[in-house]
């Protein structure tokens, strides 16, 4: 309950007016549902002689309210029976029931009315608050996370949430006060009955309680596999060349289908403990009926009974009307834990620390002139603890790019290069050392002003499954149709673009699927272009393309890179013998800098790259 209300307070608070008028309207059908039934009794005693009684009016007060109320309603029916005929009498009964049911479906649907914005405005904000906490996370939590795993967060688990504890909401706001006012009821009209009823509730309650503990469990394990088979699917059609080229379709299948073996057994468990709610619910309620059949009869055969049978009927009416409400709950119960197991895998992402924030109060980071400079100072960076001690990537790393530079980062695969880089934006924090861009920290600056002032190139594009327009004005909405185009065309990106079916407006596919390699990337260039950034990252942007398409790309960086403070990774070195400092790097550390020729004349560590790459 402790999750449930956790849950209920994160997000059901902004819906208070909904609560309320749900709250008012609950105990409105819960009322007139009460005094509908009331009419049974004097239908029972009154028209079919089941009681001769006379009755005289009672002047209320405060000592006999009950008697006098009780009193004044069968005067009022016997003075219309013995002046107009219980026909008429049974007439004006009937109206009134079906007065009191008219108002009680009335207000019942109002309830409906009001709970329903609030049900699917809480999955909605849920929803926006998980992908958002998404879109916050540093880098470094999908490294240790499968990626069809939080699809499955995202999709089955909000999902799950939304039939489960959401709509249990309504249930949880309604059938409480239904018992509550039937209970009051039941204390008024016979107290003995009802200190037996409290003993009953309880005891039925512990039991299913118990049951749906162990359903919650299984659950959790249900929502895992589910993260699991989604991942698997994913991973599949992703990698469909390389197990189609390996003949591993078999594999793959004996995979697939151990996974969905044991999904199916789960939800064969957590489906027959979930149906077990409605038989265990009607068999406890079924026992508590007869129970207080037993002890009411029997209090009213030994005349030990404050209530005549005609109240006992009512009564049991009333106890009635707290079984369905009572299952209802039960049942609720039940699936409350299934949607706190999916819950509990929400939070995990909800909750996950995100380290890469802005300082309260962030240092302006911005560039006196056009261009920024950058510097490295003892940096030192790890991406985790193995076996409690760090496995450093980088190692005091030492380095000065001045405004409108141009610094190439080489080395082996596996040096550090991209990682260098990516402490720039900040997808990643240094863990020694310091970072300064413009002479400031970059852990003092704010995170979007920081990553504004950059331009990044990836040697895979990443583009998106829309139109060629919006992947190049992609994060800038201030991006008007003649600046795209200018920056297609200093992309050399117009020419192909225009011998696309629709033009700009041609969907690219996903990942642009439609589009060849030296195509996506030239897209990337124009991105970069368009949002004329004062440092740009180049990492490894040409290394995957052919020799014509690295020509019309290579073209494009040269005016990307004009007068700007660049970053460029590079595994093909004739790409960067023009750079203003060239740095190597083996083992996370710089190991030689200097221009082309000067490392050349060393015969180092770049002068055999180069060698080899010639070989």
């Amino acid at each position: 309950m402790r999750d449930m209300w956790r849950f209920f307070r994160r997000f059901g608070f902004k819906y208070k007016r909904n609560i309320v008028l749900n709250f008012v309207f609950n105990i409105l059908t819960s009322l007139m549902t009460i005094f509908s039934f009331a009419f049974i009794i004097p239908i029972l005693q009154m028209l079919f002689g089941i009681s001769e009684s006379h009755y005289d009016y009672i002047e209320p007060t405060t000592d006999n309210l009950k008697e006098s109320l009780v009193n004044n309603f069968y005067y009022f029916i016997d003075h219309i029976i013995s002046v107009s005929g219980a026909s008429l009498a049974l007439a004006l009964l009937t109206a009134l029931l079906i007065g009191m049911t008219l108002l009680k479906v009335g207000t019942a649907y109002l309830t409906d009315y009001f709970i329903i914005p609030m049900r699917n405005g809480i999955v909605r904000d849920l929803r926006e608050t998980l992908y958002d906490k998404i879109l916050s996370l540093p880098i470094g939590f999908f490294s240790n996370e499968r990626k069809g795993d939080i699809i499955s967060r995202v999709m089955n688990d909000v999902g799950e949430v939304e039939n489960s504890v959401s709509s249990s909401l309504n249930a949880l706001l309604k059938y409480p006060i239904m018992i509550l006012v039937c209970l009051a009821m039941m204390i008024f009209i016979s107290w003995q009955l009802t200190v037996f009823v409290f003993v009953l509730l309880p005891v039925a309650g512990f039991i299913m309680g118990r049951v749906g503990k162990k359903l919650k469990a299984k659950s959790l394990r249900q929502q895992q596999m589910a993260g699991s088979l989604l991942s698997t699917t994913e991973e599949t059609i992703g990698g469909l060349r390389v197990v189609k080229a390996f003949n591993a379709e078999g594999h793959m299948e004996r995979l697939f289908r151990q996974l969905t073996d044991a999904f199916y057994r789960l939800s064969n468990a957590v489906a027959r403990r979930n149906a077990l709610a409605h038989p265990m619910s009607e068999l406890l309620g079924t026992i508590a009926i007869g129970a207080v059949l037993w002890f009411g009869g029997s209090l009213i055969i030994s005349g030990n009974s404050t209530i005549d049978a005609a109240g006992f009927i009512y009564y049991m009416v009333i106890f009635y009307s707290i079984i369905n409400p009572a299952k209802e709950l039960a049942k609720t119960g039940y699936a409350m834990q299934r949607g706190l197991a999916a819950l509990q895998r929400v939070d995990e992402v909800i909750d996950a620390e995100n380290p890469i924030k802005s300082p309260a109060h962030p240092r302006d980071i911005l560039p006196k002139g056009e261009n920024s400079s950058i510097e490295f100072k003892d940096v030192s960076f790890a991406y985790e603890k193995v076996d409690g001690e760090e496995k450093r990537v980088l190692r005091n790393i030492e380095l000065e790019i001045k405004p409108g530079q141009t610094v190439a980062i080489v080395g082996q695969s596996g040096s550090g290069k991209s990682t260098l880089a990516d402490l720039i934006p900040r997808l990643w924090d240094v863990t020694g050392g310091s970072l300064l861009v413009n002479g400031v920290d970059v852990r003092e600056a704010d995170v979007t002003q920081l990553r504004s002032m950059m331009g990044i190139v990836n040697q895979e594009p990443i583009l998106f499954n829309d139109t060629i327009y919006n992947n190049i004005a992609f994060g800038d909405p201030s991006a008007t149709e003649e600046s795209v185009i200018a920056a297609a065309k200093m992309a050399n990106a117009h020419e192909f673009i225009m011998q696309t079916p629709e033009g700009y407006s041609t969907n690219i596919g996903d990942r642009g699927n439609r589009l060849s390699g030296g195509q996506r990337q030239r897209l990337s260039i124009a991105r970069a272009l368009l949002r004329n950034p004062s440092i740009l990252i180049l990492d490894e942007a040409t290394s995957a393309l052919d020799t014509e398409s690295e020509r019309l790309v290579q073209e494009a960086l040269d005016r990307l890179m004009h007068s700007r403070t660049t970053i460029v990774i590079a595994h093909r070195l004739s790409t960067i013998v023009n750079a203003d400092l060239i740095c190597v790097l083996q083992d996370g550390r710089i190991v030689e800098r200097g221009t082309h020729s000067e490392l050349m004349n060393l015969q180092g560590a770049y002068h055999k790259l180069v060698m080899l790459q010639q070989m």
